[in-house]
């Protein structure tokens, strides 16, 4: 029987972000919590299809990557190697990088970081039938082929759209396949005035006779090039880590069993859950033990009765309701003390507990209607969230925020929602998202 071949994920990041507005290689740049990188790297580092992993990065910007990866525990990344001038030149370091042996070769944009994952477990199975293997997704525009004309272009003609596709990362192929491609086209003398824009390209215009088989790709899988997609694709990864799957009972109780949570204002729902998966709870708040979050004094002296500390719970709120018109001044100063502020001595106490056990910090903000200074205190604390996510990061400190929406999930109490959720998260490896939950 035929041996299975190493599949290498190879991730291209040797571009610098221009388009975007930087001078910095923008695969570095933090959205949801983690460098662009980070979350595409995860995707190969996750993927049992991939073996191997190695990063083209630009010049001068190797050594972060090498931080990234130790910090990150990318066990299966093996090679760091400087990116060239072009995508050209950096594939073929990759190729070269590869050895002798002969493998699957999955080459793709380190700034496309919400490949899917079963695109990469479709790729690597059309490998075993196919030497050579592009995603892509159909048009949904109308194409235009355009020519110049008296005062500018003009419409040439307009391709059959059911033909046409967008081509999306990765490209795979066969190792001996994509080099032979590659040394045919150095060999030719026109190929740097007319390069191809990617490796299938090369592998057409050299390799004509071998097909290119075409997986389904993803409107996802967008490849981050302006200002725009930074944006849309920070939204979309939190999307996708608000709809991660459920936690089974087993990964509750590994997560939990023995560690010690703190819960700060409420959460009975909370306690009683993590309490039921083996956690050791401790809860402070005004009403039960006098402990008050805008009072920072206070909180440190909480934390310092408990000992070793892996979660941390905020779930202060004010309970003031009303239009900011209508209320007092002592009524707004407690609303932010409360709201705010609350959050923020939470946050600068627990700390150097968090440090210590590579913790989790979770912040439960309250959703209440017509009331602007609750929503702005949320607001405050969902940018809280995310900024501490990234100064936290390097320590290995988790930050996450659960908001409650305003309507009821059916058939659950109010506040079971929320828990549940918020345990989720706890247990999870999510950093700097901010999540609405039905309560």
């Amino acid at each position: 029987m035929e041996s299975r071949l190493r599949s290498v994920g190879v991730v291209l990041a040797g571009g610098v972000g221009r388009r975007v507005g930087l001078d910095t290689p923008k695969q570095l740049i933090k959205i949801a919590g983690r460098t662009i990188l980070e979350h595409t790297l995860a995707l190969f580092n996750g993927s049992p299809e991939i073996d191997e992993i190695v990063v083209l990065m630009a010049p001068g910007f190797t050594g972060t990557v090498r931080e990234i990866v130790e910090k990150g525990g990318f066990d299966k990344v093996s090679q760091i190697v400087e990116g060239g001038a072009s995508r050209t030149e950096s594939t073929w370091r990759a190729l070269k990088a590869l050895g002798p042996q002969e493998c699957n070769v999955l080459l793709h944009d380190a700034v496309r970081p919400l490949l899917e994952p079963r695109i990469i477990t479709e790729c690597v199975r059309a490998l075993r039938t196919y030497s050579a293997v592009e995603v892509a997704i159909p048009s949904s525009d109308t194409i235009l082929v355009a020519a110049p004309g008296p005062g500018g272009d003009i419409i040439h003609d307009i391709p059959d759209r059911s033909w046409l596709r967008r081509a999306q990362t990765p490209q795979c192929f066969r190792l001996s396949l994509i080099r032979e491609a590659y040394e045919r086209a150095f060999a030719d003398p026109d190929f740097d005035q007319r390069p191809a824009t990617d490796d299938c390209g090369v592998l057409l215009r050299y390799l004509p006779d071998v097909p290119i088989y075409i997986v389904p790709g993803s409107e996802r899988n967008m490849k981050i090039t302006h200002p725009v997609d930074v944006y849309i694709a920070d939204k979309l990864l939190h999307l996708a880590g608000a709809g991660a799957p459920r936690p089974n009972a087993r990964d509750y109780r590994e997560a939990l069993d023995g560690r010690t949570m703190v819960v700060f204002d409420g959460g009975a729902d909370l306690v009683e859950l993590a309490t039921g998966h083996g956690a050791r709870v401790h809860s402070f708040s005004r009403a039960q033990n006098g402990v008050r979050v805008e009072d920072y004094d206070s909180v440190v002296k909480a934390l310092a009765q408990v000992g070793r500390i892996d979660f941390v719970v905020s779930a202060a709120g004010a309970p003031h309701v009303g239009r900011i018109a209508e209320v007092t001044h002592e009524t707004i100063a407690e609303t932010v003390a409360v709201d705010y502020l609350g959050p923020v001595n939470v946050a600068r106490a627990a700390y150097p507990h968090l440090r210590e056990s590579a913790g989790h910090l979770l912040f439960r903000t309250r959703g209440r209607a017509d009331h602007s200074l609750n929503s702005s205190t949320n607001a405050a604390v969902a940018d809280l969230t995310r900024t501490l996510a990234e100064e936290w990061a390097d320590d290995g400190i988790r930050v996450n925020c659960v908001t409650p929406e305003r309507e009821p999930v059916l058939g659950e109490e109010p506040g079971r929602a929320v828990a549940q959720a918020s345990l989720d998260v706890l247990i999870s490896d999510l950093t700097g998202q901010v999540m609405d939950v039905g309560v």
